[in-house]
């Protein structure tokens, strides 16, 4: 399947279901900031409709004046066609075959500035990328020529940009179809830095003679046609021009990237909690040094995070109830008397359709350059497995077609992850260190192979190398997806009816001599919770003993 069909039909899919990736989250470490050398970059794509799929597209030579079909990632609208080069480049994901990738998420930013006319959305924008380029420089410039070429189509977004040698951060926004193209701005991560973006504009002031920073010739001149800026060139502040920096953008965005930096840097990340609460002093810097290089292991984690140990911790107040759950449903904020109140809007949440950490490597085969590890819905219970960039073929669990959102399938890993995790969300505190025993084993086994397959395939000549790859990749895809549906199992028989079964080993349950269920334990609420009825029902549920 080729890479137009594969668009056509995801955008198929999310003209029928409200597809919506407007909430997502990307989070990097460039060279020197983590433990192997590589540049890593990560993305959860989040929506209430999007389906769990790995998609991926073999590399194709074109004949002259081949097109190649736009469609609107969002809704499927044809949005026009543009000729193809001559050969394109295979595609893994939001990865290419030289290990490349490309993720992003969405900040909308002043209305006025979307294009009805342009031909290029944010989705087909990533994807021509990477069919088309071998590095981030290589990627920004094709971005930003299609753009100014053939106009784009959607509201402001950010890009995470990177390769095995460099780490970029892009925010772009149309101009309302007051002149053909977008601006833009462009920054590269430097070395040993972290950085991320998560719905809101992050680049803030740039310098204007920097190597390491590029910029549309127009950027600075547009905003003040527009009077959105009126200051000294020096002075430019992107986001504040082009963005809309509410409260929503901050405590529900900007937030997710204050907790990221707060994990993992030694710097004092709280004074920029008067920027996260109310847009006091100064914006919150575009990257800070982390304490220690980060593994693959941490950015994984990173994306599990639910603003654990910090001010907007999910687990400490009443929304939390008997179980800890650090969720949230939707919508977003309610209101209690007149007064508008939020939930926290943490970076892993439960409608996630696909998430991954990308780790892009300079000094590897080519083979191996790029690992996407790929893991479908909440990325708080996923399994992360490792997709190389030299795959040759999707595993079945992840594969386009096997089941949709409205079509349950037992051996797709997304229906299989959702079984596991929707249990959890009701008995989260109770729940979860099952979840994360059995998590955690296959994702320690995962990382032990992949160091001992990288070894073997050293050795190899380049299409053995991509053969075994290939068969690993796909190999531990099914085993994770098959071993989350025998945990969901054990869950929903662990857990029956409020109780809790005993057990003598881990997944072993416990029973009489005669081979009947013993007497389970009677889970009950947490002592808070009890406190809270008590306090609520006050002498309607007093417990009073005749005298």
């Amino acid at each position: 399947m080729n890479l137009k069909t594969i668009i056509f039909s995801v955008a198929a899919l999310a003209a029928t279901t409200g597809f919506d990736a407007s909430a997502c989250t990307s989070l990097i470490a460039a060279p020197g900031a983590t433990a192997d050398g590589s540049a890593m970059i990560t993305y959860a794509a989040d929506s209430h409709t999007l389906y769990g799929e790995l998609y991926s597209t073999p590399a194709a030579d074109h004949a002259p004046g081949a097109m190649r079909e736009v469609r609107d990632w969002d809704t499927g609208r044809k949005l026009g066609s543009i000729p193809q080069p001559a050969h394109t480049y295979a595609t893994v994901g939001n990865m290419n075959e030289h290990g490349l990738a490309i993720s992003e998420s969405t900040w909308g930013g002043r209305e006025e500035l979307v294009d009805t006319t342009g031909v290029i959305d944010y989705g087909s924008l990533i994807y021509i990328a990477l069919e088309r380029s071998k590095t981030a420089r290589e990627a920004i410039k094709t971005m930003t020529d299609l753009v100014a070429e053939y106009g784009y189509a959607s509201e402001g977004e950010s890009f995470s940009i990177a390769d095995g040698k460099e780490a970029w951060i892009m925010e772009m926004i149309g101009k309302g179809g007051k002149s053909k193209g977008a601006v833009w701005v462009a920054r590269r991560i430097p070395d040993g830095m972290i950085s991320g973006h998560a719905n809101h504009a992050r680049i803030h002031t740039f310098p204007l003679n920097d190597p390491e920073t590029l910029y549309s010739p127009d950027v600075i001149d547009f905003a003040r046609s527009q009077g959105y800026f009126s200051g000294k060139d020096k002075d430019f502040d992107f986001s504040k021009a082009y963005a809309i920096t509410d409260f929503g953008a901050l405590r529900g965005c900007d937030a997710r990237v204050w907790s990221f930096f707060k994990k993992h840097s030694s710097e004092d990340i709280d004074r920029w909690l008067p920027w996260i609460n109310e847009a006091k002093g100064e914006p919150m810097p575009l990257w800070v040094k982390p304490a220690k290089p980060l593994t693959v292991r941490d950015m994984q984690w990173a994306m599990r995070d639910h603003f654990e140990d910090t001010p907007f911790d999910m687990t400490k107040d009443a929304g939390a109830g008997p179980f800890k759950v650090p969720y949230r449903w939707r919508p977003m904020t309610f209101t209690v008397d007149s007064v508008e109140y939020t939930n926290e809007r943490a970076i892993a949440t439960q409608q996630t359709g696909f998430s991954f950490v990308a780790q892009l490597r300079d000094d590897m085969p080519k083979a191996m350059k790029g690992v996407l590890w790929f893991g479908v819905d909440d990325t708080n219970t996923c399994v992360y497995v490792p997709m190389y960039c030299s795959l040759q073929r999707v595993p079945r669990c992840y594969a386009l077609g096997n089941g949709d959102m409205l079509t349950l399938s037992w051996d797709a890993a997304f229906w299989v992850h959702n079984y596991v995790a929707n249990q959890a969300y009701n008995r989260y505190s109770q729940m979860i260190p099952d979840i994360r025993r059995v998590q955690n084993d296959l994702e320690d086994n995962i990382a032990a192979g992949v160091a001992d397959i990288e070894a073997r395939a050293m050795h190899l000549a380049p299409a053995d190398q991509e053969s075994l790859l290939t068969e690993f990749s796909c190999n531990w895809a099914e085993r994770s997806t098959k071993r989350f549906k025998e945990l969901g199992d054990y869950l929903f028989v662990k857990y029956l009816d409020g109780n809790i079964k005993k057990e003598t080993t881990p997944g072993r349950f416990a029973r009489t001599e005669e081979g009947h269920c013993v007497s389970p334990v009677f889970g009950g609420y947490s002592d808070d919770y009890y406190r809270a009825v008590a306090k609520d029902a006050g002498e309607h549920l007093k417990v009073v003993n005749p005298k």
